[in-house]
């Protein structure tokens, strides 16, 4: 029996998501034939809808009809847009005990001696301004494996995964306040990531970002070896210094052994981008389902993308534990309000062309699909952005909905494994944290299948549960932090994508 040609989320809604294109004249559900050409992953109504009236889907307003809607028609930009309604905070009332598993899932992590675990092994070499960012990559392209002729300048160290070069693009010409507090703090986090096993930080010598002011402010004393190009005597001599560091410290980074570890170990940024009409009702809500398993053995998700909740927040806030956890989420859209507006913006204008192609039509859309990445348990905690992680559970963490700034922010935090959905086909990658995409269209996936990991496109299919492929999720996500490597890996993503998010102005 073939799969019906649309998909019904939620009794209350009042479209159905296109599983395929749909020409003119295509019946729906009983009594209801399209009206025109409707893309994959587009909506279209099977109830008349007034001008004004609220249009849902997953059982929640995703936005108002700004003209008369007939049963049939395409539901998109063109007759459908933001409009206020009231929120219902709630707050904590849907929270509940987490179900705990007695016997805790295990992966094979690398247990350092402050005793946290790894599910990487690299030397990371950070930058504190721009200026240093050739010099950091001339150092790691030392010990880079040459693709033509074979060549590995770390074969006799099989347990470190790599010397990699984390450069940005600021540190500098920066306001003294909250930008510099902000870069340092993303800078302290990847400086003590659990993945790294020793870090060199480059600087220039004359920038705002002074190594002094970032190694006290964030109590990295001991924990790096700083270099300045002006004072080591320039390009050459700094790149021989940050040579010879790294060759000294390899063998003691090799001496490292995977052992069995509790999933509590596990701390997992959860992230989408090139999202589409699927995303929501695939990849999200199995990478949800993932989330609450990983929750249930110990572990930790990172929800993000402050952008891509708004609007659903009262969704979030109904779980938090306790009134003051829901009403710094709450803070977060406000700030967040005050923000677009003061750039002559609007919260509305996120979802990128992308997004409005694969039949995302408002932000309150993309919101309600983002968050499933969450599942349904407890929100435990609120984060501004690159803010250490330390507690259990589903924790928030404030960021822009820009992925590699996202997941930036969530890696200093402390994410050792990130999970990326994608229904356009984003390649990305998180060094030092391994990346794991998720496809929310099989037919995406066919067509780059070398980028993904996972097809969740299967639930979209019919053939697939939601609970099913989240199970599939959460065992690749134990496999992936055993050391198999994963699709952006093998690709060797995950130094370009550093992005610290950049607020101020450039003076």
């Amino acid at each position: 029996m073939s799969a019906p040609l649309v998909l019904s989320l939620h009794p209350d809604d009042g479209v159905v998501i296109a599983r395929a294109t749909l020409m003119p004249g295509t019946p729906v559900v009983q009594g209801v034939a399209t009206l025109g050409r409707v893309p994959a992953g587009h909506k279209i109504a099977i109830r008349a809808h007034a001008a004004g009236e609220a249009v849902l889907r997953y059982g929640q307003i995703i936005g108002f009809a700004t003209q008369p809607i007939a049963p049939g028609e395409h539901v998109h930009v063109q007759n459908c847009g933001m409009g206020d309604f009231a929120k219902d905070y709630a707050w904590g009332v849907d929270a509940k005990p987490t179900d705990y598993f007695p016997v805790p899932a295990t992966f094979q992590g690398f247990r350092r001696a402050d005793g946290r675990v790894a599910t990487r092994n690299y030397i990371g070499i950070l930058t504190s301004v721009n200026c240093s960012a050739h010099v950091a990559n001339m150092v790691a392209d030392a010990f880079r494996k040459n693709p033509f002729t074979g060549d590995n300048p770390l074969a006799a160290f099989p347990n470190v995964d790599g010397v990699v070069a984390l450069t940005h693009k600021t540190g500098c010409g920066m306001t003294q306040h909250e930008p510099l507090a902000l870069l340092r703090r993303t800078l302290g986090g990847y400086a003590r990531h659990v993945n790294f096993s020793h870090v060199i930080v480059l600087g220039l010598g004359c920038e705002v970002n002074q190594i002094g002011g970032l190694m006290e402010e964030q109590k990295l004393a001991g924990r790096l070896r700083a270099m300045d190009i002006q004072e080591m005597g320039g390009t050459r001599k700094t790149v021989e210094a940050g040579i010879a560091f790294v060759r000294e410290v390899l063998a003691e980074s090799n001496n490292v052994r995977r052992e069995t570890v509790p999933a509590s170990e596990l701390t997992i940024a959860l992230q989408c981008g090139g999202s589409d009409g699927y995303s929501g009702i695939s990849a999200n809500p199995a990478l949800g389902a993932a989330s609450d398993l990983l929750v249930r053995h110990g572990g930790t998700v990172i929800l993000s993308e402050t952008p891509e909740t708004y609007g659903a927040e009262h969704l979030l806030t109904r779980r938090a534990v306790s009134r003051d956890v829901g009403e710094k989420l709450v803070g977060l859209m406000r700030w967040w309000e005050a923000y677009t507006e003061k750039e002559g913006a609007e919260m509305n204008a996120n979802p990128s062309p992308g997004n409005k192609a694969g039949g995302l039509t408002t932000i309150l859309e993309k919101s309600l699909g983002a968050m499933a990445k969450a599942g349904n348990t407890n929100l435990v905690d609120v984060l501004h952005y690159a803010e250490a992680v330390t507690k259990k559970g589903f924790v928030f963490m404030d960021t822009p909905g820009y992925d590699p700034v996202a997941a930036t922010g969530q890696v200093a935090g402390g994410a050792n494994l990130v999970c990326f959905t994608t229904g356009r086909g984003s390649v990305f990658g998180c060094k030092p944290a391994p990346s794991i995409k998720l496809a929310t269209n099989s037919a995406m996936y066919r067509r780059m299948e070398e980028d993904m990991d996972i097809n969740c496109g299967t639930i979209a299919d019919g053939d697939e549960t939601v609970q099913a492929c989240g199970e599939r999720i959460f065992d690749l996500i134990l496999r992936t932090a055993s050391g198999e490597p994963t699709r952006s890996e093998q690709f060797d993503f995950g130094a370009a994508e550093f992005a610290p998010w950049v607020l101020g102005a450039t003076m």
